[in-house]
């Protein structure tokens, strides 16, 4: 679910596990293709659940996909992510477990295209962090660069990848910058992405 600041969204149930997620990795600037496979992946199986619960699983699905490496996780056989639908440590939603594999394929191609996922990305944002609030109510669930990234990915073959599920990922990679004005990490966001890898 696309959401505010974490730290000032009511709906997130403040944790030390998602204290240090807040403080340490949402909304800074993600350039590593591993990286942001692996949020793509994690967002996607977050549909119909709440982060806290997929970050407390955050581990075991590191595990089960290889460390969310792209190759890897392209050449998952079938018995492998038949496996993965045993494993409770992961959400065992088929649907979820397979797109993992047509996900990394799909990104495979995007960087034979764009020399890298990174690049093909950030660039739907011209290189550059987007955001702008004052206030959580102006914050929304997607955006025009929300629906459009998530038709390009669904046309290249990923799925779990809708404009709100899409515009929670960019504000997890730091695409969007949704740090209030307020927050004193904002600034440090917007200038750590000001670059394109």
């Amino acid at each position: 679910m696309a959401i505010a600041d974490p730290l000032d969204c009511r709906s997130w149930y403040v944790t030390d596990e998602l204290l240090a997620y807040h403080d340490h990795e949402w909304g800074r600037p993600v350039h590593d293709d591993r990286q942001l496979f692996e949020m793509i992946c994690l967002e996607g199986a977050s549909v119909g659940l709440s982060w806290r619960t997929i970050l407390h699983k955050r581990p075991a699905y590191r595990q089960a996909f290889h460390d969310f490496e792209i190759d890897a996780c392209a050449a998952m056989p079938d018995e492998e992510l038949e496996a993965a639908l045993e494993n409770p440590g992961i959400v065992r939603a088929r649907a979820k477990v397979w797109s993992v594999r047509s996900n990394a394929r799909a990104a495979r191609e995007i960087r034979r295209e764009f020399g890298s996922l990174d690049a093909y990305l950030w660039g739907f944002a011209g290189g550059q962090v987007v955001g702008t609030w004052d206030s959580m109510d102006q914050i929304p669930t997607e955006t025009e660069l929300s629906r459009t990234l998530a038709a390009d990915l669904k046309r290249r073959g990923m799925s779990f990848v809708g404009p709100t599920i899409t515009y929670s990922f960019l504000q997890a990679v730091g695409i969007v910058n949704d740090h209030l004005l307020s927050r004193d990490c904002r600034e440090g966001c917007m200038a750590q992405g000001q670059r394109m890898a």
